[in-house]
């Protein structure tokens, strides 16, 4: 499996989900491995718990907002989650996401084909969404290349030297 291909079990949450209850307000200076244990405690509590390295969390509409803080993005990340797929993003989360390197893919109608436990293939390059649980599947956009550059590389901040040697 490709590095931009994930394959593992659905977690779910709802619509408009904020930055704050990813990752509490009280618990953005604590250390991420601190942080990572309490990942959406207060929407879906069995989350950090019991989510396995590489499992999938579906998102409905707009997840992500509120706050610009990155700490959401790093708590989840920091959980081992495989990537993130929402009906939509905020803005400023989906931007984060690709900064720190954690594979996102905004897929509208997700919600409609999955059901917490399913599991899911997701291919962030190629935009797509299978439940191997139930055999539905999605397509919608394709993930930029220069996204899709970022996530390979560990995000903006861990590309950033390569990019600025590039131009000199």
């Amino acid at each position: 499996m490709s590095d931009m291909v994930h394959n593992g079990r659905c977690w779910t949450v709802g619509d408009y989900v904020p930055t704050d209850q990813i990752v509490k307000s009280q618990r953005v200076l604590s250390p991420l491995d601190e942080i990572a244990r309490h990942v959406l405690e207060d929407v879906n509590p069995r989350f950090a718990r019991e989510m396995l390295p590489g499992d999938v969390l579906v998102a409905g509409r707009h997840f992500g907002q509120s706050s610009g803080r990155a700490i959401a993005v790093k708590g989840l990340k920091a959980t081992g989650v495989g990537c993130v797929v929402a009906e939509s993003f905020s803005r400023t989360f989906y931007r984060n996401a690709f900064e720190i390197g954690l594979p996102i893919l905004e897929l509208p109608g997700v919600t409609a084909i999955v059901a917490e436990g399913d599991t899911l293939t997701v291919d962030v390059e190629a935009g797509t969404l299978r439940n191997d649980t139930s055999g539905g599947t999605l397509a919608g956009r394709p993930t930029a290349p220069f996204l899709l550059d970022m996530l390979r590389g560990g995000g903006l901040i861990a590309i950033a030297p390569h990019l600025i040697q590039e131009r000199s």
